[in-house]
């Protein structure tokens, strides 16, 4: 098959192009009118989740043009090449292997001859082991106390997952410590999560690959002197901190136990690493089987992914109708809206999942793209969210494409709490679809006996035009496979669409100059402080400006 190098200029692309013009006027209600069978033909099912994408802009057509794309961009190629561990992210020369990290089978994963699994079996024997010891109770602080809570600093993928993870897995935490994390390096953050702690119970996983993260070792060395203040013994350090990283020698010079670190590999991107010992303080949480199990989930997504045909593949399809809706539509913004109390972060999780991934303006051979890339992430659990921002969605001159995510089984059975949930989780989606004609709304109106005037004024106002699209995962319930499959079906959802844009999915270069000129800054901060006159003409007059008023104002 001929591939070029701009898929925007590809046979496959320019069919879609010449399809959208005819299918940009499509009505969705006039798609379920015209095919009562439309829900089953365009749906999946798999073991405990359902993928309804029928209240889509698109027709067999349409799906047959993007599988078309995905052959022609070598999809198939680029899932074996990632899967097998071959470098596919070429900036950084590393392979890409998350899903060696969940690999339930008897498989082997090799990089360079060595398979990948020796080791990542031995950690998570580790984890195992110490998560024993501390949810037991057999391993003590160092007065002899029982630790009660962990609190795990990281930021990025070292937080957003694991935080992400432990608050929607919740439920399944009943019988271990207390999980809270401290990511921002604005002081209040370490300061309120560790306001009510009694240091003696307390124990801090430190995640940082390198041990040099400045957000996190800010925040470590700052709860390493709150437990020092209190318990008055460095040898406290080694029985109240353990490392995630690859840094043996900081963790020592740090004081922390070397047997106390827990490893993990440079082909373990940050986003991606919540399967890894990065994953510790979820496994401290909910226990090592559930753990476990979670891993399950996501390696069964994994093997759906790899095995499935396009056309049965559930993030394959989540991906080309995502492109559908970005490239040809114009759509530049998802909303995802989870129907699920402890989903509550799973939005802001995908946010760095997909924004760092796919937020890329250069593609493979180094050109700047024609086209658009990664979509905006956002959204809020419902029904909060319909109090919020549902408004601009139903009548707002942008049209975003929604994810809803809901579950049939609750953990918490509370009167009709969970009927009146799941009512306005089936509601929303029917109404961004159906709309609301003038027509109806007139009659409405004249029936509730309001005057003719009143009814002219008010029509325009309160007409939806609807033929807004979404896409609705309902899961049988929220359990650690579930959630494990869910995580990896939108991270192979972004890898999909990466591989079509031809962008690395696996980078984030865009994130390195604000922390160069931040170390800057910072030096010249305390040099201004210390009553040392600065040039800050390098600077913009803004940034020389403001940085002049922040410490003149905050510590004249």
């Amino acid at each position: 098959m001929t591939r070029t190098s701009d898929p925007s200029r590809s046979p496959a692309w320019r069919a879609l192009a010449t399809h959208h013009k005819n299918a940009r006027s499509l009505k969705m209600n006039d798609l379920f009118d015209s095919d009562p069978r439309r829900f089953s033909r365009f749906s999946l099912r798999w073991r405990e989740i359902l993928f309804d994408y029928s209240k889509n802009r698109i027709t067999h057509e349409t799906l047959r043009l993007l599988l078309r794309l995905a052959e022609e961009a070598g999809l198939r190629e680029s899932i074996d090449a990632m899967m097998r561990g071959d470098r596919i992210n070429w900036t950084e020369d590393r392979a890409v292997l998350h899903t060696a990290l969940r690999n339930r089978g008897k498989r082997g994963v090799r990089i360079d001859g060595a398979d990948v699994m020796v080791d990542v079996h031995a950690v998570l024997d580790k984890m195992h082991s110490f998560s024993k010891r501390i949810r037991s109770g057999r391993w003590r602080g160092h007065t002899g106390k029982k630790i009660r809570t962990i609190v795990n600093i990281g930021i990025g993928g070292s937080d957003l997952g694991p935080l992400m993870i432990s608050e929607a897995l919740s439920p399944y935490a009943k019988t271990g410590p207390a999980l809270r994390f401290v990511s921002n390096i604005d002081g209040s953050d370490f300061i309120e999560k560790s306001r009510d702690l009694d240091p003696e119970e307390t124990l801090f996983v430190v995640s940082s690959k390198t041990f040099t993260t400045q957000e996190t070792m800010t925040n470590a060395h700052s709860a390493r002197s709150w437990l020092l203040r209190k318990l008055r013994s460095k040898e406290a350090i080694k029985r109240h901190f353990v490392a995630v990283s690859t840094n043996r020698e900081g963790v020592e010079a740090f004081g922390i136990d070397p047997m106390n670190m827990f490893e993990f590999w440079d082909w373990v991107g940050g986003r991606y690493s919540s399967w890894s010992a990065i994953g510790l303080s979820v496994c401290l949480g909910i226990g090592f089987d559930h753990f476990v199990d979670l891993l399950a989930g996501a390696h069964g997504m994994d093997t759906h992914f790899r095995r499935a045909s396009f056309e049965k593949n559930i993030p394959v399809l989540m991906a080309l109708i995502g492109i559908w809706y970005n490239n040809f539509f114009g759509f530049e913004t998802q909303a995802i809206l989870p129907y699920d109390q402890y989903l509550h972060r799973f939005a802001a999780f995908l946010q760095q999942a997909d924004m760092e991934s796919n937020g890329k303006s250069v593609d493979r051979d180094g050109r700047r793209v024609r086209y658009q890339t990664g979509p905006i992430i956002f959204g809020e659990p419902g029904t909060n969210g319909q109090h919020a921002f549902y408004q601009l969605i139903h009548q707002g001159t942008k049209i975003i494409p929604c994810d809803f995510i809901g579950c049939i089984k609750t953990h918490n059975k509370l009167g009709d709490h969970h009927e009146k949930l799941m009512a306005n989780f089936f509601a929303q989606p029917e109404a961004l679809m159906r709309g609301r004609s003038a027509a109806r709304v007139e009659a409405e109106m004249r029936t509730e006996g309001m005057s003719e005037a009143r009814i002219d004024a008010l029509t325009p106002h309160k007409t939806f035009e609807g033929n807004r699209p979404s896409n609705t995962v309902l899961l049988d319930r929220l359990s650690p496979f579930n959630l494990g499959a869910l995580i990896a079906a939108y991270e192979h959802k972004v890898f999909v669409q990466g591989v079509v844009w031809r962008v690395n999915s696996f980078d984030q270069w865009g994130v390195e100059l604000g922390k160069v000129l931040a170390k800057r800054i910072l030096r010249e901060e305390k040099q201004l402080l210390s009553g040392e006159k600065v040039d800050l003409s390098h600077h913009d007059s803004s940034t020389a400006g403001l940085i002049r008023q922040f410490v003149k104002r905050n510590y004249r």
